[in-house]
């Protein structure tokens, strides 16, 4: 009869079912921890542009791809941002373009409607 527990009837471990549910438990917890940082770094692009969540989450996106920075460390910075003041030059510089990008595609949308 199966318990649903990691240990069989005989009172053996099965050690390779720990193991994956070890590295699954890992990456869900990884996979939530960058959440939470991409969702506080949208929100910081929305109170500096002014932006929807849908804007921000593009910027944060576009200035990964464009810096070739992992976009959790884009966002990691850009909390730190936010706290500090201090932001690395390259990512500054990118987030503040793809902000003016992003009003500006806002305002002609805006035109055209």
């Amino acid at each position: 009869m199966r318990t649903g527990r990691l240990v069989p009837d005989g009172g053996e471990w099965d050690a390779a079912r720990l193991v994956r549910l070890e590295d699954e438990n890992a990456q869900l917890r990884q996979a939530v921890s960058s959440h939470a940082v991409i969702d506080q770094a949208i929100g910081v692009v929305l109170a500096v542009g002014k932006l929807t969540p849908e804007e921000g989450w593009e910027v944060l996106r576009r200035t990964s791809q464009r810096t070739n920075v992992k976009l959790r460390r884009v966002a990691e910075a850009v909390v730190e941002w936010a706290r500090t003041g201090e932001l690395p030059e390259t990512v500054k510089t990118e987030l503040e373009r793809e902000i003016q990008l992003s009003k500006a595609r806002t305002r002609a949308v805006d035109r055209l409607s």
